[in-house]
């Protein structure tokens, strides 16, 4: 039902865009590509300059594989997978280091959050920041009042999400740089994860307080009853390809799949992991999962985990 691969010190897997690859890299700059169904190892190591301090994201890029990374002092670097190069000049985020960085679904835009509590986005192609100067000559969304843990782009590129230590999440346009609505509020710890729908019409979130929620976009209503089953933090969330379900790792070393049309529970937790999960993801083919620990990835096969509790 799962592979499992040893990696040290990993900041979180990633899937590539065509489902067959999962790629990682440790805290101390190396990158490795794993075949997601067998789980051996694909070419050489990469590695990266300096040590990136936030999880990485993916995107495919005129032909080649792209990943970005954030650092404690201030840059974004980016470096092309095929190749190990770094590509372009890092980007100066600032803001007393980077806690997350991730590209849109066109791979044109990068989003970046600050320690500070500040949001920008880049063109990924000319590394030049988007929008009228607000901080450092760049588009900056503020409204946080405390460090933003997790950001994402919504799938049509028009609207990011980012959750924080101030237990909110916010929306804002990309196009204005401006919140839409008010805060999402009903979290009672930090949330460590926010994720759109693949329509753009919900957000989950995973947070300290152990639940994760799903969240209407358009009335900012919570949708449903928290999702609950976790005994710890939740660090992790994503929705599925098709939106219909939402995955989740916790502090707990357990990985959750969820219904988003009942909000129950699918199955058993998927356990195995001796340590923390921070970091899950479906594959965009939807038929896998791969889950990261400080020591360990595990992929799981989620067709198996439907039939086995008939559900597919």
């Amino acid at each position: 039902m799962f592979l499992e691969i040893g990696v040290n010190d990993t900041i979180g897997p990633r899937f590539s865009p065509d489902s067959k690859r999962v790629i990682t890299c440790s805290m101390k700059g190396k990158v490795q590509t794993w075949d997601a169904e067998t789980g051996k190892l694909i070419g050489d190591p990469i590695g990266l300059v300096g040590f990136p301090s936030s999880p990485f994201s993916i995107a495919q890029d005129v032909g080649r594989l792209r990943a970005a990374f954030g650092y404690d002092d201030g840059t974004i670097r980016t470096w092309d997978l095929g190749t190990g190069m770094q590509v372009g000049e890092p980007l100066q985020a600032g803001g007393e280091g980077v806690n997350d960085v991730v590209f849109s679904s066109d791979g044109k835009h990068i989003l970046s959050s600050s320690r500070d509590g500040t949001l920008k986005i880049w063109n990924a192609g000319t590394g030049a920041q988007v929008g009228e100067s607000v901080q450092e000559g760049g588009q900056s969304v503020q409204g946080h009042s405390s460090r933003v843990l997790s950001i994402a782009f919504s799938s049509d590129g028009k609207r990011v999400v980012s959750g924080s230590c101030d237990c909110t999440i916010r929306i804002c346009s990309v196009g204005t740089g401006m919140q839409v609505g008010e805060p999402l509020q009903g979290h009672h710890g930090d949330v460590n994860s926010v994720n759109f729908s693949p329509d753009g019409l919900y957000i989950v979130s995973g947070s300290d307080d152990k639940t994760a929620r799903i969240w209407n976009v358009e009335t900012g209503a919570q949708v449903g009853k928290p999702l609950q089953g976790h005994t710890s933090l939740v660090y992790s969330v994503a929705f599925s390809p098709d939106g219909k379900l939402v995955v989740s790792g916790s502090h707990d070393a357990t990985v959750r799949i969820w219904s988003v049309e009942t909000g129950m529970q699918v199955g058993e937790a998927l356990l195995g992991h001796r340590k923390y999960v921070n970091f899950v993801e479906f594959s965009p083919d939807g038929q896998r999962v791969v889950s990261g620990s400080e020591d360990e990835i595990r992929i799981w096969d989620v067709e198996e985990h439907m039939r086995r509790n008939k559900l597919h």
